[in-house]
């Protein structure tokens, strides 16, 4: 006769439900050359935001066309103090090496996304996702920060926001960086033509690492909802960290 704990443990354990749940923790393995290029590129980004703040101290004033100096009218200002030359040397060598990591590291991502079909199996939306009820279930789960599962895959929100920000939010933010530089603008005078100016495109710039710095809170928000430590283990190790036993 068995006894009442191999019963029990015999009770519990479902072939099939056992299979499913593996099946499930394979499928959310993250590669690594996923982790490698998410890691190096947070890095990248915090030093671009450092010393994006660090070149805007120097002249926190925004203007649009071709020119714009300390004794025109700006389009708009920040309200900080402008300190003239300031810390925007270390800032602009910092934002230059951070630049290319950014540059280099998403690259890398996009064409193993696109290889391996990520974008296109778990990105881009079917057509019943677009439906109302759809958007207002997806809307509503938002507003009131429920809680994600682990198995739940991308909403349409996340979808559309995750492929606005790598194929227009990024693109358009290494243009804008391109065209402010003289180096590349006297090569390829295209890239500020089509900003309409130099200050056009610092100033859309700006704007879009306003919109990625939100886009990277939010981001947080919704890791921290879908369980952060469960998310962060799987991203440094590549499997989300294990659930206790129901004793």
């Amino acid at each position: 006769m068995l006894n009442s704990r191999h019963l029990m443990a015999h009770s519990t354990y479902i072939p099939e439900v056992a299979h499913e749940a593996n099946q499930a923790q394979i499928a959310h393995r993250v590669p690594l050359l996923v982790r490698l290029t998410h890691w190096t590129f947070t890095l990248s980004f915090f030093g671009l935001v450092v010393s994006g703040f660090a070149i805007i101290l120097a002249h926190p004033h925004f203007y649009w066309g071709e020119t714009g100096n300390i004794l025109t009218p700006p389009l708009f200002s920040l309200p900080l103090p402008t300190m003239l030359g300031g810390p925007s040397g270390w800032g602009r060598s910092l934002h230059f090496q951070s630049a290319w990591l950014a540059v280099l590291s998403g690259l890398l991502y996009v064409i193993s996304g696109v290889a391996s079909r990520h974008f296109r199996n778990e990105l881009l939306p079917a057509k019943q996702e677009f439906s109302l009820g759809a958007w207002r279930s997806c809307v509503a789960d938002h507003l009131r920060l429920n809680r994600l599962t682990q198995n739940d895959g991308y909403n349409i929100l996340q979808k559309l926001a995750y492929l606005g920000v790598v194929f227009v939010a990024f693109p358009l933010m290494i243009l804008s960086g391109f065209a402010m530089s003289p180096s590349i603008t006297s090569v390829l005078p295209w890239m500020v033509e089509v900003f309409g100016g130099h200050q056009t495109a610092r100033t859309i710039h700006f704007f879009l690492a306003n919109l990625l710095v939100l886009f990277l809170l939010v981001h947080v928000t919704m890791v921290a909802l879908a369980g952060f430590t469960s998310r962060l283990t799987a991203m440094i190790t590549g499997r989300p960290a294990a659930h206790k036993e129901i004793q």
